[in-house]
């Protein structure tokens, strides 16, 4: 798919409105609708906007504030689904999504429906939606939506006050049959100020662990988090995980709730980000690179929303990878990029480096030779990358393997198979790599998460 043409992902905020007030909300919705959200009939256009992109359509996701406050969402799904166009539903867990709802929800068509989940315990999960009771709720629907039939997306926001119950929350992802975790990786916006977010190396232990989780049944996808697709890589390769006591913990926790794992990674990266590949229609029309990065690039009301996808000048340095710090030295750039939602909020400069990566790159000799590779982390964390992990010299085996001690330099041959993506520094991922890339079966780069 080519991302400065189209998004795979097109999030529609279909109203504000919402009873719950949770503590990091990005949205800060009230339990009202404010005035100016899209109409009916201005849904029904952006749907058919949305399907103007073309085939594949991008998956449309109806979100909020809570869409089922909207008194039209089933309209409006019904009319996506009218057109051919994939979309999922993103429910707040309130009185209304009772057992008659969860009925019609089944029967719309639906391809996913995400709920969340911040805690494996009442106190944190209560204490981060603000209302008792609302972890026994949770994981009920969670349940009862399984049952009846629907593909269920579990989401986690991961902060300092849950990441230790990260492993208990993938426990309840699996007996509760959901088939996906996506864990948020808190940008603070909205009502999400201040909450607290890890550190670089706190987010380099997650991303690790949930690289293990994935070998569990369900699926793992990260949102803010594009650094996550490195570990990927890593892991696959070879690499071992950080020895630090955050990892260590969760990882000794999953293995006592659900026993060694058993399946291959399900660990699904894709080369998106903020602007590329995804896109945010906000409750009142406007448009922004992403949910969490409240930069409006125009508004559907005034302006073709594919206009404002392909044209932003914005969008396209984000595609081009246009960044300053680390980001922009960085030789995963392409792969990935960096939150830039997070980079805004933390500098005001959506193509700023994100704070919240421990990577240190190697900045390469250019696109006319080899570039580094490194799976070091910040110099607080004591770090360092393994011997095993590193690409050796540039001499190579007939088949394009390389060969050598290891010299901690890519292989240039394999720089032509990712032709289209970016100049990606990849761990040796074993025998016939190139050929596996080039029949487009490198299952790493599949998925929908950012």
């Amino acid at each position: 798919m080519d991302y400065a043409q189209r998004p795979m992902l097109v999030f529609w905020e279909t109203t504000r409105a919402c009873l719950l007030a949770c503590r990091h909300c990005r949205a800060s919705a009230t339990t009202q609708a404010p005035g100016g959200e899209l109409t009916t009939q201005e849904g029904y256009h952006l749907i058919d906007e949305v399907a103007g992109f073309g085939r594949p359509y991008p998956i449309l996701v109806l979100t909020g504030g809570d869409c089922l406050l909207r008194p039209d969402v089933f309209g409006l799904a019904g009319h996506a689904a009218s057109l051919g166009i994939p979309f999922c539903l993103s429910p707040s867990v309130t009185p209304l999504l009772d057992a008659e709802m969860i009925s019609r929800i089944a029967a719309c068509g639906a391809r996913a429906v995400s709920v969340s989940l911040d805690g494996a315990t009442a106190a944190t999960h209560d204490g981060v939606r603000g209302i008792p009771g609302h972890f026994a709720a949770t994981v009920a629907v969670i349940r009862d939506l399984v049952a009846a039939g629907v593909t269920v997306q579990v989401n986690t926001t991961v902060m300092s006050g849950n990441a230790d119950e990260l492993a208990d929350i993938a426990a309840l992802v699996s007996s509760t049959g959901a088939r996906m975790w996506e864990v948020f990786f808190l940008v603070e916006v909205g009502r999400g100020q201040g909450v607290g977010a890890l550190s670089p190396g706190g987010h380099d232990d997650v991303c690790n662990f949930l690289f293990d989780a994935s070998r569990y049944g369900f699926v793992v996808r990260t949102v803010e988090a594009p650094f996550f697709r490195r570990t990927v890589l890593a892991r696959r390769g070879g690499c071992p995980p950080p020895d630090s006591a955050l990892y260590a913990r969760l990882a000794g926790r999953l293995r006592e709730l659900l026993g060694p794992p058993a399946r291959q990674p399900s660990a699904h990266t894709a080369a998106t980000r903020d602007g590329m590949g995804i896109m945010f229609i906000s409750s009142t029309g406007d448009v922004y690179p992403a949910g969490f990065l409240p930069l409006s690039l125009g508004n559907i009301r005034s302006q073709p929303l594919r206009d404002i996808y392909t044209g932003s000048p914005l969008l396209r340095d984000i595609r081009a990878s246009r960044f300053s710090g680390r980001c922009g030295l960085c030789e995963h750039a392409g792969l990935c990029g960096g939150s830039r939602a997070r980079a805004y909020a933390a500098t005001g400069d959506p193509l700023a480096e994100d704070p919240a990566c421990a990577y240190q790159p190697h900045p390469g000799t250019g696109e006319e030779g080899p570039r580094p590779i490194s799976i070091g982390l910040d110099a607080g964390s004591a770090r360092t990358t393994p011997d095993a992990c590193l690409q050796a010299d540039a001499t190579e085996a007939g088949d394009g393997r390389p060969q050598g001690s290891g010299s901690g330099w890519a292989n240039p041959a394999l720089r032509p198979s990712l032709a289209g993506r970016a100049p990606v520094c990849l761990p040796w991922l074993g025998e016939g790599l190139a050929q596996r890339e080039e029949a487009g079966q490198l299952g790493i780069l599949t998925g929908y998460a950012t």
